[in-house]
């Protein structure tokens, strides 16, 4: 199941412009930055060769599951509901902003030189930010959905309909993209001159803005802004929703009925607190050279494992999947 709605924007001419504009630059009276050097995870030979058969076994496993969970949700018409359409999408998001990062640094494990071209550097960025600023976006739809669930049970199919949803992730994606690409083109306009070090396994705009030569006020407000605007104001959403579910459930007179509300939104609540706990630590934190150090571990985890265990977050307890997989075990071959 993927995203058709996007399809007609496109970024590689603003990529290709800024491809172009590095040349004008390299031709003018400065020496300008053409490539930049990724640290990587590890720099002892030994550990990188231990490192690559784990992260390529995650990586595949990333693709596999939310690939089955997808097709799964498609496959069964119990599923057909909004909770598992943006599921869905959520999947396709993590399919998406995994293969952004995984492959390069799987390629760079086996490598000594860890140099990536400016505009490999720009398109990396473009969509890993794309896909994990339309994350934030689908968890506050998803966080809402489930307040509508609980809190307006009689009205849930009405106020949640089709027509509704697919406007719902048309914004999340749209939104993404938006962010993403002033983000990129603000970025990867300021002149670089040296140093070119990226201290991390993949291009993260914070350093790279820090790499430049000129005056970085503009993209530093376009990254706050769009912190701000995409990132807190999804936090904002999906606490208030928990607070009216929260309030909801506690109106509820039965221990079970609460217990079961509960187990409704609890995947959801799982999957926000290991994302936005994981990427404030690493954007929030003071930075010294010992916490660049232990923001790679982390940022291992928000970008690679992440994805891996989303899928698995909202598969594990839940009975609807577990039916789900058994009716398509069940179901006769080459019956639809």
């Amino acid at each position: 199941m993927g995203f058709s709605g996007n399809k007609a924007i496109s970024p590689l001419p603003f990529l290709q412009q800024l491809a172009a504009s590095r040349t004008m630059e390299r031709n003018g009276n400065y020496s300008s930055v053409t490539m930049f050097v990724l640290l990587g995870l590890s720099d002892e030979r030994e550990l990188q060769f231990i490192l690559f058969p784990v992260f390529l076994g995650i990586y595949l496993v990333t693709l596999i599951w939310n690939l089955g969970l997808i097709l799964l949700i498609r496959m069964d018409s119990h599923l057909h509901t909004p909770m598992y359409f943006f599921l869905s999408f959520l999947s396709f998001i993590d399919i998406c902003y995994s293969t952004s990062i995984s492959p390069r640094m799987l390629s760079d494990l086996l490598k000594n030189d860890k140099s990536i071209s400016f505009i490999a550097c720009a398109t990396q960025y473009f969509f890993m930010a794309w896909m994990g600023l339309t994350e934030c976006c689908l968890l506050a739809a998803m966080a809402y959905d489930r307040y509508v669930a609980i809190g307006r049970p009689l009205q849930y199919t009405a106020i949640m309909a089709p027509g509704l949803c697919g406007k719902m992730v048309t914004v999340a994606y749209l939104s993404g993209l938006i962010s993403s690409l002033s983000q990129t083109v603000s970025c990867f306009n300021l002149p670089f001159c040296g140093p070119n070090i990226i201290q991390n396994f993949f291009c993260d705009l914070p350093q790279i803005i820090s790499l430049s030569c000129s005056n970085n006020f503009i993209s530093q407000m376009t990254l706050i802004l769009a912190a701000i605007l995409i990132g807190f104001g999804s936090l904002f959403i999906i606490l208030l929703s928990y607070g009216f579910i929260a309030a909801s459930i506690l109106k509820i007179s039965s221990g079970k009925g609460s217990a079961k509300a509960f187990n409704t939104c609890a995947s959801h609540l799982a999957a926000v607190t290991l994302y936005y706990g994981t990427a404030l630590s690493v954007y929030l934190c003071p930075k010294s050279s010992q916490s660049m150090k232990q923001d790679k571990v982390v940022s291992v985890f928000y970008v690679i494992i992440i994805p891996m265990i989303n899928p698995l977050i909202y598969s594990l307890r839940n009975k609807e999947i577990k039916g789900a997989l058994m009716r398509i075990r069940k179901k006769p071959t080459g019956v639809p």
